[in-house]
This record gives structure tokens, sequence and C-alpha cells, in this order.
């Protein structure tokens, strides 16, 4: 066989180990509708093949590694007030506990930049052998990837990815494809308000490839599909609630004609939801409203009426992680880009799925 053939023939086995890992998942998740309520929610990896090119322990050049016998240090960005966070660490956490990993440490950098370069730099200090981060930012982190690499140590990133060299400054990148989230938001707004309205968009926090990847794949569908859906407003509720809230209560007064909002994230579309109320609207039904990630409040709001759709983002990274560390110190090559499968939650499909809901 070829060295070529060989490289796609071990991708092909990383994907099907990760998706034979992620039990509860069945097909209905790759293609848009729930798994039966209490299914727990676990990742799956998309269908479509991995991007990027792949990265083997010879290629980055670190020492092999036990995980069971390892120190193992989790760099969380956000402070865990959001659903997500909170389920994205402990996560990691079971997973740690069910894998039998001899060390776990796990800080959290409090939404601060400065922080989780620190926090990582620590970890590194108190012996940590292989690193799991939740970027805060984009960019910003390389003192932080340099004191990694100095010692060897591989970095993987999940949720949100970072502008530097795969295979040199971290090993790869776990998470949604934030682009199609985007365009799936709109799909769901230009189906819940017929394709015709003015819409305000709470954007995620600046710096990150979320908020822009999000952004721009929900004005490009909108643009493309429904010219009669008018994005009258841009303003960041930096995916916190009481944020979001604040600016929709702005928005209403400067912009009272609004009848669509497409938050970037649960918590600021459940602001949102208490700002219309505050100003006499009726969320849900006066005002449309679309969101992502999938947090049981959310998914619970769908059923209550007052948000009309929301897409998921997947934040259960404990399992995919540790797989891919796994497989990585197996001699298995790891695709730059592993992207997960994402569903969504609506009026036909909420009330059975809260019991899968974070």
């Amino acid at each position: 066989m070829s060295a070529g053939k060989k490289v796609l023939a071990h991708l092909s086995v990383t994907l099907i180990a990760a998706s034979a890992l992620l039990t509860g998942c069945t097909k209905s998740e790759t293609d848009g509708t729930p798994a039966p309520a209490g299914s727990g929610g676990e990742q799956q990896v998309a269908s479509a093949a991995p991007s990027g090119a792949s990265c083997t322990l010879s290629s980055y050049g670190a020492p092999k590694l036990d995980l069971t016998n390892a120190v193992v240090g989790f760099s969380q960005s956000e402070k865990e007030a959001n659903p997500f966070r909170i389920a994205e660490t402990q996560s990691i956490r079971d997973e740690a506990t069910k894998l039998g990993v001899k060390k776990l440490l796990v800080t959290n950098a409090q939404s601060q930049l400065s922080k989780q370069i620190s926090d990582i730099q620590d970890m590194l200090a108190q012996g940590a052998q292989f690193l799991i981060v939740a970027p805060l930012n984009s960019d910003g982190l390389e003192p932080a990837l340099q004191a990694a690499a100095a010692k060897k140590v591989p970095v993987l990133t999940i949720d949100r990815k970072i502008n530097a060299t795969s295979c040199a400054d971290y090993l790869a990148f776990l998470g949604s494809d934030f682009v199609a989230q985007g365009k799936r938001a709109a799909d769901a707004m230009v189906k819940v308000t017929g394709g015709k309205g003015k819409v305000a968009i709470l954007l995620g926090s600046s710096g990150n490839n979320v908020t822009t990847d999000r952004t721009n794949g929900f004005v490009d569908q909108v643009k493309a599909t429904a010219p009669g859906l008018e994005i009258v407003a841009q303003q960041t509720g930096e995916f916190a609630r009481d944020k979001g809230q604040a600016v929709m209560e702005q928005l209403i007064s400067s912009n009272p004609g609004i009848t669509a909002v497409y938050a970037e994230n649960d918590e600021m579309a459940l602001g949102a939801v208490t700002a219309l109320r505050s100003a006499g609207k009726d969320p849900g039904k006066d005002v449309k409203i679309v969101s992502i990630d999938g947090t049981r409040n959310a998914v619970q709001a769908i059923v209550d009426g007052t948000i009309n759709a929301v897409i998921e983002s997947n934040p259960r990274f404990g399992p995919l992680a540790f797989k891919t560390a796994q497989d990585f110190y197996a001699g298995t090559p790891i695709p730059e880009n592993v992207i997960i499968s994402d569903r969504e939650y609506a009026t036909d499909n909420a009330r059975e799925s809260l019991g899968s809901a974070y």
C-alpha cells in the first residue's frame, strides 16, 4: 500500500473509532433531526471527510504517552455561568475519570486572555504532558503555545479555532462548522418569518472565529435566499445573557420595527426574550428568535413559544478529545480539523428533545 493510501486508511479508522465511541448518537443526529430524548446528546463526527493535513506523533515530535499514567491539562476560556462551558468542562472531567487519567488539571481563564496564557504556563510548570484548550480568542495565545512547544507537549484545541499552524503550534481542532451553523440559523429564520422582516443580530464576542463565521454564514445565506429579510442592526452581546438583554433593550429603542432576532448563542437569546417582554412585545410571536447552542433553557423556551428555533453547538468534547489523544499516541494520523455534526431544535421536536439538551 502506498504512503498516501495508508494515511487515508488511518483517517477512515479514526472516524469510525470516534463514531463508535460516541454511543447514544443515531443517524438522525447527522440529518438535522434529534436523537431520542435521554440519549445524552454525545458528539458525533460529521460524515464528511476531515479537512487539512494530518499529523502523527513522529511529525509532531512529542514523546509517546500512556494517558492513564499522565498529567493532562484542560484550559477553559470563559466563566462557567454559561451552560455551554459548564457542560464542556464536566464532559472533560467525566471522560478523564472514565479512562483513569492519572491527574487532570483544570483551569478557567474567566474570559481573560492574559489569564488563559498564564493558566497554560502554570499547568506546564505542574508537569502537564498533554493539553486540551478551549481558546478564548483566535489570536494571542502564542506565548502559551510556545511554552508548550518548548516542552514537546501537544495542544489539542476545541470549540474555537486559533490562527496558528497545526502539527507545529497545536495538534488539531475539534469543533463545529460555524459557517454552516450560521447558514442553518438563516434557513430557520426564513422558515419562521416567511422570508420577510427586519432582523437584528446579537453578535458573540469579538476576536474569535465563532462570531465571525456564525455572522458570515447567516448574512450570506439571508442575502442568497431571502431578499425580503433586512438586517437592520448588528451589535455584540458578548455571548452573555445580561449583555444580550441590555443590547436588545437598546435595539428595541433605536429600531422599534425589528421583527426578528438572530442570537449567536442561547444566553443572548434568553436575554433578548426578557428585554422584549419588558418592552411589551411577545417574543416568539411579535419578534421571531433563532439562536445557536442547544441549552436546556433555550429548548424549553421553544416548548414555551418564546424562541422559535435553535441550532445545536454540542459542548460534550470529553469522549472525542480523549479518543483523539489516544489515537495520536497510538500513531494514528490526526486531521487538522475534526468537524462534529450538530442537530437542530424547532417546535416539532423540542419537547421530546429536552432530555438530551444540556
